[in-house]
């Protein structure tokens, strides 16, 4: 029991000790690097250097042009929810746009198609037949789907 309470006086001594032993200068040396010794600097290191010292607090790390007013400040949690649901409404209202678009587009190649395949009637000699307001089925003249043909290869122009 006396040899374990020696060993931990001695542990917890080592462990007290160990903060001592380590480097106690700190200061930006010719290169611009951070030297770490236990040793003060070199004779001609400038003060505005030596970055800690035994018995001087080290310095704050601030540039001198950063002023409290310019540092960015944590978002709240009711801002984080905020801009949270903006996002999302935004994502909504892409996602609908997109949806809307993609749906006109589909029914544009729908059109397209169906005027190709008229131009495609017309162009291939056979008769062509429509019927009227009374149910009538009746015969396009040669001019009749010349002038057809022509209106779908113009409405055909916009499908390219």
């Amino acid at each position: 029991m006396l040899r374990s309470r020696s060993s931990r006086l001695a542990a917890l001594l080592l462990f007290c000790c160990a903060g001592a032993a380590q480097a106690q200068f700190v200061w930006i040396g010719p290169n611009g690097t951070r030297q770490y010794s236990d040793q003060p600097p070199p004779p001609g290191t400038p003060a505005s250097k030596i970055l800690k010292a035994p018995g001087r607090a080290a310095p704050a790390q601030e540039s001198p042009e950063a002023t409290p007013a310019d540092k960015p400040k944590t978002p709240t949690l009711a801002e984080r929810e905020a801009d949270y649901r903006k996002r999302a409404k935004e994502r909504g209202e892409g996602e609908a746009k997109s949806q809307a678009e993609a749906q006109r587009a589909a029914a544009r190649a729908e059109q397209c198609e169906g005027l190709r395949k008229n131009q495609r009637v017309y162009q291939s000699g056979i008769r062509v037949t429509e019927v009227d307001a009374k149910g009538e089925k009746r015969y396009l003249s040669d001019a009749e789907r010349a002038a057809a043909a022509e209106r779908t290869a113009r409405q055909l122009q916009d499908c390219r």
